[in-house]
């Protein structure tokens, strides 16, 4: 369950974690018990082929759906993290990023009716239908004592049949008139679907007998309106903006949306259908029949003379949004099919309902989210653009694009416009079957038409260089680029791969925004309206140089945008700056390799030594990714505090590394592999006696050496992220066994000058 005090900064950037991460935060936040998370990474909670076949019919396998948080909910003043198992890209990141909206105007405000189910018992064959109904009511305690009898102990629980109705059908079409009998229900927190058909059932002898009649059937209604559910929310106008268009003409587009919704039943299908997105997710992933979900709300929207919008929307007198849907929910947290099935079972103690009324609520709150979400999108920058960035995530993945190929098959195919497997399955080949994968990108930047900032490797000096010792530091054939253009509102900064489409607010800016408003500074540009579009190759937080690189290939893409002339040290000095901002106390190698893709000796000082390291040829090296993200800011800490404690043990370190670092410029220059081999073996012992390994690191350490490698060791922060092999052997052989063992690696050329 949810603490009342969770951080919601932690939740931000949720979907850039890794899995083990966001176990790990939900863990911290109080969402998950520690023997939760063991139980889902082992996989226990996933439904065994033997419970299937315990559930339905000729079963031989189970079929799996991904299961994911949406996150920054607040209902009813409550955190939550709600599970959604989905298999459509955007449901998830829409739903979270409208709940963080929300937020802003305190969550979601929840109501819902008692959980009454309607039993249906249809009587024909009367001769006097008044007659009938008048002795009916007259029995109706008795009907109700016998309904309660076969489930004794849902009465005692306060649930039970609780009141009768009946409706005659008059003659028609040929057909007898019908006398139907609604059982009113209380399921308390089970569904109820078995309960109701078996009071209904059971109390048709009884019925007979009272009415003269025959019963021609009895089952329960689908259609929950008396177990309704309503959520509001409130969206302030500084969350409203979107896509170049103003707060108003957002709120003004999303309440004409849903106007239209109310009088044309081919926009409200469509309207409808997505609010279901968002509840059907949560309906599965707690184990509840989302088709009698999804039949109960669409015969709710088609109630009176015409099918019609689930929301209403309006601007109050302060500008801000205001959202409501109602609309029927009975669902239930007790029940067999939810006991039988342990993800569901886990998705309910991850929600931490507290009762079937609460579930439905969540759900509500859910539906109006992603109406939010939706709409917004649809007035502002179109459904498309968001949706078809998703779906080429899911299309490469389906394609079987490897890890480390993944970002770019996936700007390959937007850029394409061709977002279908086939073209997927063509761009992994071209990526694979060509020697340096980067050669368009390079032809592209040549061309001018992007600007680049490098990835880079340390191989000998992490930590050490930010206490003045010798660094040595290579770039990789990977690349971060970015393109500025003309804006008609604000500046917004848009990078496919990861999702992120962001109008930069000076109010509440993030990481990134941070950056950015800095480089903008710093160029003077402050009141310019610009879109950066960023193309990142560079993964990011595994110690690889993504942040300096980024930061390079924003501020040439705006050099080059507005017609500066600046200089390769002068864009150094502002990408370092931005290293600054990020990580605190950096050496500054990264952004020097990043701005001028030179292998370099380097030593931080005023003004630092850089040194160009002239290779007879490319290192053959292999990169192995751990998942983990390593973030700068706190390694540093980390090693500054350990060095206060005990300086001169640390002090020592530094200087064996120091000496490392100008041993290889030596073996670089005489391309003396096997001294380059020792002297990272070395460094990686040496790190790991400063305190910045990690578990997974040591294992690729250890993997890459008993397979041949040279030398191997971590580069960059440290605490997860990336090493670095080199691999003269079967360097192929050595990703592949990385690979089937868990880890993603890839085999790149170190040391190339990009020139």
């Amino acid at each position: 369950m949810g603490r009342s005090d969770s951080n919601p900064s932690k939740l931000s950037g949720f979907y850039r974690r890794s899995i083990a991460e966001r176990l790990q935060i939900l863990r911290q936040e109080g969402f998950l018990e520690n023997d939760q998370v063991d139980a889902l990474l082992s996989g226990r909670p996933l439904l065994m082929s033997e419970t299937a076949d315990k559930m339905v019919e000729n079963v031989i396998g189970v079929f799996g759906l991904p299961l994911g948080v949406a996150v920054h909910f607040v209902i009813d003043g409550r955190p939550m993290v709600v599970p959604m198992v989905v298999e459509e890209p955007s449901v998830v990141a829409a739903v979270s990023g409208a709940a963080r909206r929300a937020r802003e105007g305190g969550g979601f405000v929840c109501e819902s009716d008692d959980p009454l189910v309607i039993g249906q018992v249809v009587v024909v064959e009367l001769g006097d239908i008044g007659q009938a109904k008048r002795a009916l009511y007259k029995h109706q305690e008795d009907i109700l004592n016998l309904a309660n009898t076969l489930h004794p102990r849902l009465a005692a629980r306060g649930g039970g049949a609780k009141d009768l109705e009946l409706v005659d059908v008059p003659a028609m079409d040929g057909q007898p008139e019908l006398l139907v009998l609604n059982l009113l229900v209380d399921t308390c927190d089970a569904m109820g679907a078995n309960l109701v058909n078996t009071m209904c059932e059971g109390v048709e002898s009884l019925i007979e007998k009272i009415t003269g009649g025959r019963v021609l059937f009895g089952i329960l209604s689908n259609l929950a309106d008396r177990s309704l559910v309503k959520a509001t929310a409130r969206f302030p106008r500084s969350v409203l903006g979107n896509g170049g268009l103003s707060a108003e003409d957002v709120c003004r587009g999303i309440i004409l949306a849903n106007h239209l919704a109310n009088v044309d039943p081919y926009r409200a299908a469509t309207h409808n259908k997505g609010i279901m997105n968002g509840i059907d997710a949560v309906a599965l992933a707690t184990g509840n029949d989302w088709r009698a979900v999804e039949a109960s709300a669409h015969s709710f929207a088609a109630r009176g003379r015409q099918y019609r919008s689930l929301t209403q929307w309006r601007k109050d007198e302060q500008g801000d949004l205001i959202g409501s849907i109602v609309l029927p929910i009975k669902v239930g947290t007790v029940g067999g099919s939810i006991r039988a099935n342990p993800c569901a079972e886990f998705s309910l103690k991850l929600l931490g309902a507290r009762s079937a009324n609460e579930l439905a609520r969540v759900m509500a709150a859910v539906g109006l989210a992603q109406n939010f979400a939706a709409l917004r999108a649809l007035v502002s920058e179109g459904i498309q653009r968001g949706h078809m960035m998703l779906h080429a995530r899911s299309v490469a993945a389906a394609a079987g694009a490897p890890h480390h190929l993944y970002d770019a098959v996936v700007e390959r195919l937007i850029q394409s416009e061709q977002v279908k497997e086939s073209r997927a399955r063509e761009i992994v080949r071209e990526l694979t079957q060509t020697p340096h994968p980067d050669a368009e990108v390079d032809a592209a930047v040549a061309a001018g038409e992007l600007s680049s900032g490098f990835g880079k490797v340390i191989l000998i000096g992490e930590h050490a260089a930010v206490y003045g010792s010798h660094v040595v530091a290579a770039p990789i054939k990977l690349a971060t680029r970015a393109r500025a253009m003309d804006s008609e509102d604000g500046v917004s900064i848009v990078i496919p791969q990861w999702g992120v489409e962001q109008q930069l607010q000076a109010s509440h800016p993030n990481a990134l925004q941070e950056s950015v408003f800095l480089i903008l500074d710093k160029l003077e540009l402050q009141d310019r309206n610009v879109r950066l579009t960023v193309f990142p190759d560079i993964p990011r937080a595994m110690g690889l140089g993504g942040s300096a690189a980024m930061a390079v290939a924003i501020i040439r893409a705006l050099a080059k945008h507005f017609g500066l002339s600046l200089t390769d040290q002068e864009v150094n000095e502002i990408a370092y700056a931005s290293e600054c901002l990020a990580h605190g106390t950096p050496s500054g190698v990264d952004n020097t390799v990043a701005t001028f893709g030179k292998t370099l000796l380097f030593k931080k000082g005023n003004p630092p030594v850089r040194k160009e390291i002239r290779l007879r040829k490319p290192l053959p090296m292999v990169v192995g990714s751990t998942g983990k993200e390593s973030l700068t800011a706190p390694m540093v800490a980390k090693v500054r505090a350990a060095w206060k404690a005990d300086r001169q043990e640390y002090e020592a370190i530094f200087r064996e590394l120091d000496q490392l670092a100008l041993e290889t410029v030596k073996a670089l220059e005489s391309h003396d592999l096997d001294d380059l081999g020792q002297n990272m073996n070395r460094a990686h012992d040496l790190l790991v006696r400063l305190g910045v390994s990690s578990p997974e690191l040591d294992d690729l350490v250890r993997t890459a050496r008993d397979h041949g490698a040279l030398g191997a060791k971590l580069t960059g922060a440290g605490g997860g992220g990336s090493m670095v092999a080199l691999c003269t052997d079967e360097p192929h052989k050595l990703v592949r066994v990385m690979n089937q063992t868990g880890h993603d690696a890839l085999f790149t050329e170190v040391g190339a000058s990009r020139e």
